[in-house]
């Protein structure tokens, strides 16, 4: 996160950019498709403030390093993930958490699933026993 804060015009001239989703007064976050064609442009040789600037953006309310910033973390998610890796959220509540370092073998997966049903079964034996001590506990009141 910047230590710069933007104020309401600064947000407002950052939200009118169609390369912006959304902005606060401390944060900017981009569209997918622009920090693809940011990575891209910049891999040919296009340096970062350039390309923002091409791009719309004021480097005065940004800051001038805020361009080489991205466009480095933005190569790092290329170089790994892909150009999918701008398009899936991989943190927070839309992750799926952190991937399987490998893929499991059937009777792995056999394992794990039984494991599952299990504990699904343990869960219900469980309620039911609940459900029978409240019954009883109910008849004892009346």
């Amino acid at each position: 996160m910047s230590k710069r804060i933007f104020n309401a015009k600064q947000m407002e001239q950052l939200e009118q950019n169609p390369n912006v989703d959304k902005a606060s007064d401390r944060s900017i976050s981009y569209r997918s498709d622009f920090k693809i064609r940011a990575v891209k442009e910049n891999l040919q040789g296009k340096g970062p403030q350039q390309i923002f600037t091409e791009n719309g953006f004021d480097l005065k309310v940004i800051g001038s390093k805020k361009p080489g910033e991205c466009l480095k973390r933005w190569r790092a998610t290329y170089n790994k993930y892909g150009e999918i890796g701008f398009q899936t959220e991989r943190r927070g509540k839309g992750s799926t958490g952190r991937p399987a370092e490998k893929e499991l073998t059937s009777e792995q997966k056999l394992k794990k699933a039984e494991a599952r049903i299990a504990y699904l079964e343990g869960e219900v034996d469980f309620l039911k026993k609940l459900e029978e001590l409240e019954r009883q506990a109910m008849k004892k009141k009346y």
